[in-house]
């Protein structure tokens, strides 16, 4: 694949291999909250949050 026609996904991923590959220890504490919603992807990401609100509202009301 032409490295003009790679998904920005695809190339973020790649960037995060290499990384990987010179610094194998700096991800001993996992990846976190980017790694999370990069991996997700936004329309995703939206959902959750958007269930994660419904759901404290719905809490907050039978409280």
């Amino acid at each position: 694949m032409d490295k003009e026609r790679e998904t920005p996904e695809v190339r973020r991923e790649k960037m995060r291999q290499e990384e990987w590959k010179q610094n194998p220890t700096g991800s001993v504490h996992g990846g976190g909250l980017p790694d999370l919603i990069g991996g997700l992807g936004w329309r995703l990401f939206g959902i959750l949050i958007l269930v994660l609100i419904i759901g404290f509202v719905i809490y907050s009301l039978f409280k």
